[in-house]
């Protein structure tokens, strides 16, 4: 789990690098059948900052703890940009797309954790 931790709080940095908004993670290892264990989820305010938050997290990762996500889904249109780190995965969406969505709430029993956002 410690692990697991340490890839969040990188995550984390990565979306704060590049003023990623509205951070939430969705703590999934109670939840029978979900596909990972933790849901980081974040807004970016266009397409552009979307795909920079996305480049942020692959590179802090990648740089701190040495791993790749195994798949990298919508940076083509970047409006919703799903990156699967096995474990964990992240979801940077611009703030329509996130209302509409609205995942981290599909698991209304997972425990969450808000991140405040920098100033």
């Amino acid at each position: 789990m410690e692990e697991i931790k340490r890839l969040v709080d990188t995550i984390v940095k990565g979306i704060q690098e590049k003023k990623g908004m509205d951070i939430v993670v969705v703590d999934l290892t109670k939840i029978d059948g979900a596909i990972c264990r933790k849901f980081v989820v974040c807004t970016g305010q266009s397409p552009t900052q979307v795909q920079a938050i996305a480049d942020s997290v692959s590179d802090t990762v990648r740089m701190e703890l040495g791993e790749k996500p195994v798949k990298v889904v919508g940076e083509d249109n970047a409006v919703w940009v799903a990156m699967d780190y096995t474990d964990v995965m992240v979801h940077v969406f611009v703030p329509d797309t996130r209302e509409y969505y609205d995942i981290e709430h599909l698991w209304e029993d997972a425990p969450k954790t808000v991140i405040p956002n920098e100033e």
